[in-house]
């Protein structure tokens, strides 16, 4: 067993040599060449393809692979040279009919001869990196059946025309298209595009070239649109249906190339169908296809959105500036809402809600409605409106809507601080006079103007609405507290108004009559003394009364009006017959109100509670006025209103716009500070640029900068601030010299007004004289009291000690400065 373990196989070669037969590789070759033509000839059911892979593996494995692929290569040429000759043999329709038959016989035979010399193409082909056979056989038929003479040209002409011909409405033969499309992409990329893709290309810029010309001469732009849009969707079309789906991009360029950038700029201006026209007439379809047909192209979008905001602005601009259509504000404003609805709908509609679009038109809307400086007025009006009668018995979803669009345009106005001052204004009429109508909506609007601009924007209004609801409990607690000791007086209604919360009003006096200063006074003194450190002031102009009148025949009615007519009225209860200046002389009411009370009461068919001699629509200070006891009325009660302007007279505009100017200083100092604590060194431009976009009030920096204000107070805070900055720069600047001068100024115009006010001061005199009483009357132009003139003296004085002390002798006007405050 131990010998049989240390046995060693082996294996001894052959003892002699195996000699192949020398015409082996020809007579092989032969079979495998005949099994070829067979197959070329549709003759191949009859052969064995297992001995004919036994035959092509044999000669691999002899080392006679090259005399096989070489035979291939020949046979199968002479096979593709037959085939050429037959496919240009055929005439018209039958060429491609017949070049698709071939293509698909050449197929099937290599997959037969790909199946045989399937050992050739695994061993031989990649060890001496030939064409594999299926390959070949492409590469074969491209050179000797596609880039033959007589094919290669009348192949690309026939497909040519044939999209022609689809193009101009015909029926072709899409599979054979199809199926020969699709053969050249079998033969290689290079020959899809070098023999069809790039001629195509070409031919279709002409195309579409010359028909975009023939289309603009003829086509409004709606139609012109259609057309092209067809156009690119047939062209999509055909690529999904036998073109390569790579030439999808490059024909839709061509077509977007031809025919909508090369018109963009003659479509959008094309007179009574551009751009323009669609926007006006609604076009939302047309407006849809321009919209997607121009996106498509680099700078179609722009196009439209610069147009379209150059329309937009200019119909803006024509309606806010249009003298009919602001006298009324609330009409005004209506259209800015029906035109941003309009537009709105368009962007939404037609232009897939771009948010460009929507950019360009918020800020074309801010744009125009700026350009009137009474747009923060109208749209508070309009807003008065709506609450006041616009949105009674509106559901709550509708008023959301119409206080979000008011949001919208408040979201535009610059001087958002004027809207409140106005908004504040007609906001107490409602409250005081209860005709707002839904509380609801009220307060829902200043939590969207809370949202909007912050608490700040709005607490005063809230205190607003605070005080109403205190004013209610105060008035029971008044009649809970008095009982039967007031069961004689008229009935009293009071609101009692926070001076910080509601809109300035002026005291205006007014004799009331006797029967309400009774109730009046007790009121007073209840709420005196329940509130200790307050004062009492009757706002007249604010309020209203409900009166019972006995007319002719004994008819009665009560009459609803305002404090001011009551006082008018009750002094018809003593006689018949008053002047104008009777009734002035016994009310005290300011002769404006005054007027105005008596048309409403005289002149106003209806309502005609007066007669008036003679008769006018307005009344003047020679008429005089007699108890109409001739009034009839269907109603029980009647309300008379008072004729009142919509829109602020110019005294009052310039009153709330000097209220406005005032609220804004503090802003302005601060926004100043802030930049010059961070800045230290500043020039003046950039100060008004920072500023202005810090506070949207760059006018008014620069009117606070140079101090060029009547206000002596005023040009005290200028100095001020122009000194602080002064006192942090470096005096070797030109900026600070230029500063030193306007602060010079400044001073001197103060220190003048000084002057003029004391003209019998000497050079011993101090500020402590004022202080003391030695100056009886401030001069009103310097727009202060005497305790605020003893502090802007002082202050002065303190200025420009520290001017004198900080800044060089040599800087510009600082000599002058030292003189005119040695001499002050």
């Amino acid at each position: 067993m131990s010998a049989q373990k240390k046995r060693n196989f082996q294996i001894e070669a052959f003892k002699h040599r195996v000699v192949v037969d020398p015409k082996y590789a020809e007579k092989t070759w032969k079979i495998l060449e005949h099994a070829i033509h067979e197959i070329y000839n549709h003759n191949a059911s009859g052969l064995s393809f297992e001995e004919l892979y036994r035959n092509a593996y044999n000669m691999v494995l002899h080392k006679f692979g090259e005399k096989l692929y070489s035979g291939l290569v020949s046979t199968m040429t002479l096979h593709l040279k037959e085939i050429a000759k037959s496919i240009e043999a055929a005439q018209g329709g039958l060429f491609l009919e017949e070049l698709n038959r071939k293509w698909a016989e050449h197929n099937k035979a290599l997959q037969m001869i790909r199946d045989i010399l399937m050992y050739m193409d695994r061993t031989f082909i990649p060890s001496t990196h030939k064409t594999p056979v299926h390959e070949l056989g492409l590469n074969l038929w491209r050179d000797n059946i596609i880039h033959s003479n007589k094919i290669q040209s009348r192949l690309q002409d026939t497909l040519l025309e044939l999209v022609q011909r689809e193009r101009t409405g015909e029926v072709i033969n899409r599979g054979l298209m199809r199926n020969i499309i699709k053969m050249l992409m079998d033969l290689g990329s290079s020959v899809y595009q070098d023999d069809f893709e790039k001629p195509f290309l070409e031919v279709s810029a002409d195309f579409y070239r010359g028909e975009s010309q023939q289309f603009i001469e003829c086509c409004d732009c709606g139609d012109y649109l259609k057309k092209a849009e067809r156009r690119l969707n047939e062209e999509i079309e055909r690529v999904s249906h036998y073109l390569d789906l790579k030439s999808e991009a490059k024909i839709t360029y061509v077509v977007e190339m031809e025919m909508i950038e090369s018109q963009m700029q003659r479509l959008v201006h094309m007179e009574n169908s551009g751009l323009v026209n669609m926007v006006v007439d609604d076009k939302y379809e047309d407006l849809g296809r321009m919209y997607s047909l121009f996106r498509r192209v680099p700078s179609g979008l722009p196009i439209i959105r610069d147009v379209m905001t150059s329309h937009i602005r200019d119909t803006g601009k024509q309606l806010v500036t249009d003298p009919e259509r602001l006298k009324d504000p609330v009409d005004f404003v209506q259209r800015l809402l029906d035109e941003k609805d309009k537009h709105d709908k368009i962007i939404n509609l037609a232009f897939n809600s771009d948010k460009t679009f929507q950019n360009a038109l918020n800020s074309s809307f801010e744009y125009f409605i700026n350009l009137n400086p009474r747009s923060p007025e109208f749209i508070s009006l309009f807003v008065d409106d709506k609450l006041r009668k616009g949105l009674k018995g509106v559901n709550e979803e509708d008023v959301e809507i119409v206080l979000d669009k008011v949001m919208m345009l408040f979201r535009y106005l610059q001087e958002k601080d004027v809207f409140e001052k106005y908004y504040k204004q007609h906001l107490a009429k409602r409250l005081l006079s209860g005709k707002t109508v839904s509380d609801d909506a009220e307060r829902s609007l200043i939590v969207k103007l809370k949202t909007e601009c912050g608490y700040q924007f709005t607490s005063k209004l809230e205190g607003m609405f605070t005080d109403m609801k205190t004013s209610h409990d105060t008035i029971q607690g008044f009649y809970a507290s008095m009982g039967a000791e007031i069961a004689d007086y008229p009935t009293l209604a009071v609101q009692v108004l926070t001076t910080g919360s509601w809109p300035t009003q002026s005291s205006v006096t007014c004799n009331l009559p006797s029967e309400i200063l009774g109730i009046c006074d007790k009121f007073r003194m209840y709420y005196l003394g329940t509130h200790t450190g307050r004062r009492l002031t009757w706002q007249t102009n604010m309020g209203s009364a409900d009166l019972k009148a006995t007319f002719g025949k004994g008819q009665k009615h009560e009459l609803n009006v305002s404090t001011y007519q009551m006082c008018i009225l009750m002094l018809f209860n003593s006689t018949d017959r008053l002047s104008y200046k009777e009734i002035e002389q016994a009310t005290e009411i300011p002769a404006s109100d005054l007027k105005r009370s008596l048309q409403s009461l005289a002149c106003v068919r209806g309502k005609n509670i007066l007669r008036k001699e003679p008769m006018s629509k307005e009344v003047a200070e020679d008429d005089a006025f007699f108890f109409n006891d001739k009034f009839t009325s269907k109603l029980f009660k009647v309300k008379i209103g008072t004729v009142v302007a919509q829109k602020e007279s110019e005294p009052e505009k310039q009153e709330t716009r000097q209220r406005v100017e005032e609220d804004r200083k503090p802003q302005i100092e601060a926004a100043i500070v802030r930049i010059m604590k961070s800045r230290r060194v500043l020039d003046h431009n950039n100060i008004v640029a920072e500023a202005g976009s810090d506070t949207h009030h760059s006018a008014c920096i620069v009117y606070y900068l140079f101090g060029i204000t009547a206000s002596a107070s005023a040009l005290a805070t200028g100095v001020f601030v122009a000194t602080t900055y002064l006192l942090s720069m470096n005096f070797t600047d030109v900026l600070a010299s230029t500063l030193v001068a306007g602060v010079f100024v400044a001073t001197t115009r103060l220190l003048s007004l000084l002057r003029q006010s004391f003209p019998t001061a000497n050079s011993n005199d101090s500020p402590d004289n004022i202080r003391d009483g030695s100056v009886d009357k401030v001069p009103p132009q310097l727009g202060c009291c005497k305790c605020c003139l003893y502090n802007l003296i002082v202050s002065v004085f303190s200025f420009l000690q520290q001017l004198q002390m900080a800044a060089e002798p040599t800087i510009l006007g600082m000599a002058t400065l030292r003189q005119s405050a040695s001499a002050t």
